[in-house]
Order: C-alpha cells, then sequence, then structure tokens
C-alpha cells in the first residue's frame, strides 16, 4: 500500500500532528496500520472502587466531589487534585504542572469516568495523571467499554487522541491491506489473514480473550509474528541453499590419518565428542561446503575436535584457518596444536597484529606460499594482505565475538568456498540458534570428559564477605590460584562500584609475599600476555581482573573465581567466568559477590547458578531474563531487531515458520508460482531480506 495518502489527511490529524506522527517513522496509514499496540487495557467493566487495589489499571466511575487547583503539593510542583465517589469508596485523580483548562473540565457533582494506575498513598486511592474517558454521561466508544489498545508513546499526542486517530486509520484502510501469504501457508501456520489480524488486533470484538491478547497468543497476534518470524527464517533458508550450490574441496578422512590422530590424543574421546567428530567429517567429506556450528560447554573439549578437522584437512594437503577473538586464546590454541603435533611434517604458524612488521611479513609469506599448513590466529588472519594458497577449512572459535562479516571475510579466504566450523562455550538455546544460525548445521558435544569435579557456587552477600575472603585464603594456602572478577577497570564517578586498580592495590597489601597480577582489556597486547605467562606459571597466585578472562583462559591450577558485583552480570558470561576454575580433578568454588543494594529479582537470577553447572538450562534463563537482543552476540548477528515476536514466548511459531519456509523452498524456491507473488514482491521489498541472503 506504498500508494496510500499522507497521514495528514486522516480524519483528526492534519499537518501539526502529521509532523509528530513522521518524527515516530509514520507517514501513511500504511505506516500506521502497521503501529502496533505495546499492551491492552480491559475496560468492558467499570471497577467499584472498594475493589479497586494499588497496582491495578482499572477503569473507573464517581461524582466529583472536590476539585483543588492552582495550589502546590509539598514537592513544590503545581498540582490539581480532584476527588470522586462512587458510594462504595474513594479516589483522589491527581495532575502536576497541569494547564488551567485542564482544571475546568471538572465540575463538582458532575460524574466522570478514569483510567490509570492505583496506588496507595497513606492507605488512600490515588491516580496520577489518569486518562479522561469521559465527563458527564458522554460516551466514547473508541476509548472506554472495550478493550482498547496501549500504544508506544508519540510525543505531542494524547493517549486518547492516539487511540482515535487509529481507529480511523483502521476502520478506512485496514481492509484493504494485500494478504501476501497464499492460502496454503495460511493453513499450515493456522493464522487469520493480514486484513482481519489489523482489525482484530488494534481494536479487539467485545468477546475478546483479554488474557489470551496480554500474552500475545492471540490470532490476530499470532499472524503478525509469523509474519516477522518466517521472513528471518525464509532468508536464512535462502542462504542456506545457495551454499548447498557452491562448490568445495573434498577433504574424506583416510584410515591412516585416524590411526595418526588415535596415537597423539593424550585420552580417550567421549561419546560426544566421537559423534560431533563423526558429523563434522561427513560434511568435510562432500564436494560442497560444510557449515556447521559446534556447541559445547566450557571444558567439553571443543578445541580437540577443531583439532582433528585440521588434521584432516592437512593429510589432503589444504591449509587450515583457526580464528580466536583474543590474543591470549589464539595463543593457547597455537601451543595445544603445536604439542599435539609435534614431530609431524606439518607446519603451524601464529598471525596476531601485535607481530612486528617484519614477523607479519614473513608469516604471510608462509601463507602465501603454502608452506603455512595450520594458520591460527586473531582477527588478523581477515586482513587484507592474508592470501592464503588452499585454504579448504576455517574454524571461527567463540562465534558470538564475531559477527556475520568476519564470518563472511574468513569464507572469502579459501580459493574455492572452505568448509567452515563455528565454535562457541556460550551454549545457545533452541530458538535463538534456529533464529541467529539457522543457515547452519549444529553439532553439540553434550557430555564433560571423565574426572571433572563440578564448580561449588554460592552466591555471597556482604555481610558475608568475611566467610568468602577466608575460603579465598584456605585455597592460596594449600597451592591454587584465585581469580577476583571486577566489573570496572578504575573508579568511576557515576557508579559505586569495586574497581580492578583500587581492588589490585588492596589485594597485594592483604597478601605480601603472594604474586598478585592485574589484567584487564586496557593493557597493551604484550603487558597482558606477559600476565598471563606469569599466572599460568604460579609467580602470580591471584589474578584481580576484568572480564578479560571470560573465554578461553586455561589455567588447570586455578581453584577460586570470586565475582564482585555478581548482579551485574549475564548469567552466560558469569557460567563463562564460572568456567576458568574447575579445570583439574581438584576441588573448586566460584563466590558470587552480590552488593549491598542487589534486589529479589537479581538474588533470583543468580541462584540459578547456585543450583546447576548445565550451560544449556543457564542460558535458556539467561535468554528468558535479558531476551534475545542482549544475549551473546545478537546485534552482531545480522538478523534484524524483532519487533513483534518474542523467540522465548513464541517457540512453536517458530519451528512452524522454519519448516513452512523450509517446504517453500522445495516447492518453489524461485517463488515463481503465480500463488506466491505477493509473497515474494513483499520478501524483496524488505531490504534487511536482502542483506540476510547476501552477507553469507
Amino acid at each position: 500500500m506504498s500508494d496510500t495518502p499522507s497521514i495528514q489527511f486522516v480524519k483528526g490529524v492534519g499537518p501539526r500532528l502529521a509532523e509528530k506522527f513522521a518524527a515516530r517513522g509514520i507517514r501513511t496509514p500504511h505506516d500506521a496500520l502497521f503501529f502496533f499496540p505495546k499492551g491492552y487495557e480491559d475496560r468492558r467493566r467499570i471497577i467499584p472502587l472498594r475493589s479497586v487495589r494499588g497496582g491495578m489499571t482499572v477503569p473507573v466511575r464517581g461524582q466529583v466531589l472536590a476539585v483543588q487547583g492552582s495550589g502546590r503539593g509539598w514537592w513544590g510542583r503545581r498540582l490539581l487534585e480532584v476527588v470522586i465517589s462512587d458510594g462504595t469508596g474513594r479516589l483522589s485523580a491527581k495532575w502536576f504542572h497541569y494547564r488551567p483548562s485542564l482544571a475546568e473540565r471538572f465540575r463538582v457533582g458532575e460524574t466522570v469516568f478514569l483510567c490509570g494506575a492505583v496506588r496507595l498513598f497513606q492507605f488512600r486511592l490515588e491516580m496520577h495523571h489518569p486518562e479522561i474517558l469521559a465527563v458527564a454521561e458522554e460516551f466514547d466508544p473508541v476509548n472506554m467499554g472495550r478493550i482498547v489498545p496501549v500504544y508506544p508513546a508519540v510525543e505531542g499526542i494524547p493517549p486518547r487522541t492516539l487511540r482515535k486517530i487509529q481507529w480511523e486509520v483502521v476502520r478506512k484502510y485496514a481492509a484493504a491491506e494485500k494478504e501476501f501469504f497464499p492460502g496454503w501457508i495460511l493453513d499450515a501456520a493456522r493464522v487469520p489473514p493480514v486484513h482481519e489480524s489489523l482489525e482484530t488486533l488494534h481494536f479487539p470484538p467485545p468477546e475478546s480473550d483479554a488474557e489470551a491478547l496480554l500474552s500475545f497468543s492471540s490470532p490476530p497476534q499470532q499472524r503478525l509474528i509469523f509474519g516477522e518470524l518466517f521472513y528471518i527464517q525464509w532468508a536464512l533458508a535462502m542462504r542456506r541453499s545457495g551454499m548447498m550450490k557452491e562448490a568445495a574441496e573434498p577433504l574424506p578422512w583416510d584410515r591412516e590419518i585416524v590411526e595418526e590422530i588415535k596415537r597423539r590424543l593424550p585420552f580417550r574421546l567421549t561419546d560426544a565428542q566421537r559423534r560431533v567428530l563423526n558429523e563434522i567429517l561427513k560434511d568435510m567429506s562432500l564436494p560442497h561446503p560444510m557449515h556447521r556450528l559446534l556447541q559445547g560447554d566450557v571444558g567439553s573439549g571443543k578445541t580437540i575436535v577443531a583439532w582433528v578437522a585440521s588434521m584432516v584437512a592437512w593429510r589432503k594437503g589444504s591449509q587450515t584457518a583457526l580464528m580466536a577473538p583474543t590474543e591470549i586464546l589464539a595463543e593457547q590454541h597455537f601451543s595445544r596444536f603445536s604439542s599435539l603435533c609435534r614431530d609431524l611434517p606439518l607446519r603451524i604458524v601464529l598471525l596476531t597484529s601485535s607481530l612486528s612488521a617484519k614477523e607479519k611479513e614473513r608469516v604471510r609469506e608462509e601463507i602465501r606460499e603454502g608452506r603455512a599448513d595450520v594458520v591460527i590466529g586473531t582477527h588478523a588472519i581477515i586482513q587484507e594482505g592474508v592470501e592464503f594458497k588452499k585454504m579448504a577449512l576455517g574454524i571461527i572459535d567463540e562465534q558470538h565475538r564475531f559477527g556475520v562479516l568476519q564470518r563472511a571475510a574468513l569464507r572469502g579466504k579459501g580459493r574455492v568456498s572452505p568448509h567452515l566450523l563455528v565454535m562457541t562455550a556460550t551454549p545457545i538455546p533452541r530458538t535463538l540458534a534456529m533464529t541467529l544460525y539457522g543457515d547452519l548445521d549444529v553439532s553439540v558435544i553434550d557430555e564433560m570428559p571423565p574426572g571433572r569435579i563440578p564448580v561449588e557456587t554460592k552466591v555471597v552477600t556482604e555481610d558475608r564477605r568475611k566467610e568468602a575472603r577466608e575460603r579465598l585464603h584456605r585455597e592460596i594456602a594449600t597451592g591454587g590460584r584465585a581469580y577476583i572478577i571486577l566489573p570496572l577497570v578504575e573508579e568511576s564517578e557515576k557508579l559505586s562500584l569495586r574497581d580492578a586498580k583500587r581492588t589490585f592495590e588492596q589485594v597485594r597489601k592483604e597478601y605480601p609475599g603472594t604474586g598478585v597480577g592485574l589484567l584487564h582489556g586496557r593493557m597493551k597486547a604484550e603487558e597482558k600476555e606477559t600476565v598471563m605467562r606469569r599466572f599460568q606459571e604460579g609467580e602470580i597466585r591471584i589474578l584481580v581482573s576484568t572480564t578479560v578472562v571470560e573465554v578461553g583462559v586455561d589455567v588447570p591450577e586455578a581453584t577460586v573465581m570470586m565475582v564482585e558485583h555478581a548482579e551485574r552480570f549475564g548469567l552466560s558470561q558469569l557460567h563463562q567466568l564460572r568456567g576458568r576454575v574447575g579445570r583439574k580433578n581438584r576441588p573448586s568454588v566460584c563466590l558470587l559477590m552480590v552488593g549491598r543494594e542487589q534486589g529479589e529479582e537479581a538474588a533470583a537470577r543468580l541462584s540459578v547458578m547456585e543450583k546447576t553447572n548445565d550451560g544449556f538450562r543457564i542460558a535458556e534463563e539467561d535468554l528468558k531474563i535479558r531476551g534475545p537482543g542482549e544475549f551473546a552476540g545478537v546485534r552482531q548477528s545480522g538478523i534484524p531487531d524483532l519487533v513483534f515476536s518474542d523467540i522465548v514466548r513464541d517457540a512453536r511459531i517458530l519451528t512452524k515458520s522454519r519448516e513452512i519456509a523450509n517446504l517453500l523452498l522445495v516447492r518453489d524456491p524461485d517463488l515463481t508460482h503465480p500463488e506466491h507473488a505477493e509473497l515474494k514482491s513483499w520478501l524483496q521489498s524488505r531490504q534487511v531480506a536482502t542483506s540476510l541472503v547476501t552477507s553469507g
């Protein structure tokens, strides 16, 4: 409906309000149709004042007993107070900084209808800035006597006026909105057509189920949720289909390399590691590129899986590139791979930004000429000037630290499309994985190596800080090492939080003669490397750090993780930090210190960490609490913001939209069938859809 007129010509708008709508991105009636309510208020029944309780948002009716205006409250602001009674009770409606014309609307003895949030003040019912539904016995069919929509604020347009304008838009334009889904898709998804959905979504009929609307489970809401999720799943399906058509160098394994790998493994693989290796090696043997996500909790053995894959690639004369988010992690991979490949005619090189210009050029030359078989590094691998002779396998560790563009850049380093394995130690709930990585096959290492002792976790309030310190003392005295994690590098004027620099000085005084180190993101790469090496070698016994140690740091002797202001971290991040201890067969503890002002919600959230070491369960809880927008790299994923959907709440629709998108791809991949013409046009009009399909 791009040919619809300006919003200005809708009844009740005009040039002045049109400007205010435009500032909110609403320029046409079509835009207004897709400006959705954020919630609803059930105003079908007037609630007697005797039944009203604090915390309710309800419509009330009463006779005006008193109007007191132009005075100032004890806080010094202009105050209008209108006291009403319905014979069962009283309520005070209050407005601050009001216009004089507002007071003129009320007359003692007249009946008024109000709606707002009720609060208790000195045992009396109050509403602050309630919406005036009617004065005297006038009746407003848009704003009262029905389930009314509550829209996001449009500056300069009162809610009552906004609702009336939306009523005009829906009444005049909703029926003309074209449905772009063919009938078979609507039937399969069990959702109504878009025009029906828009009408009932904005202004639900009297018989509507208010609870269903508030939980976003009504049919019209389901239709719009389905449309939003289908668009993402179709884009991912198209991207996946395009990749399947690309050519890649097959890298089949043979018995000789398998026997060599077995001889070099320092331990027996778990059943889960063997299962995912079979999935990966099967993919690598095919003539089109592997695109696989490997999920595995902290310490589950993903690095060994990556090493085996690189050995198979080397056996076939191909190069492997392994990209890690930090130099510390890249160096650890380099050390581990080098140890496992000792005495083999295989060249492993390390490429990071901290190398000198001369060293970088030497490494680049080895990569360019094909003398480097396995290249391990940071973002430096995908920079301009790095050219591979025969790269056929790309591995990305801690995938959530990289965005879609970095993933595409690594793929672009291959002469033909390389096989791609992306790994993460941040467990990703199934619904989020379907949205972020719908173009990837997923393998999960859901088993820990034998002998691992679960890390004991305790939430510690400020009044028990002494006990936590005593625990740390005992661990250090018996040969353990400890991390103390802080949210800030240095003292902040705005936040009353402990910081790494001051804590480092305090701990150094508290533990004279014990090596205490400081690590944070503002330090130069060489400084970080030195501190970490001293911690690994035992010269430093207590490491005071920010979250730069969250990923990939492996110090088996560390037995204590103390996280200050733990309530400020996400659960998944705390789980990653906890994974830095308990890496040897020795009991370890994670102490989650909480600030004095920590609330009940934070306590409940952190208690999950005490109850389980299961990263997937923790990730599910984290996703529910923080939402997908703040979860592990979603902002970098290339997936658009969800306006109407919630991937936790709408898991069933997400699964259905994925199924239907895949079915449509089989039936009509190019959308050339006449019944899919409107759908094709809609998909092409979505600019983000194009970027999703082409950003590989």
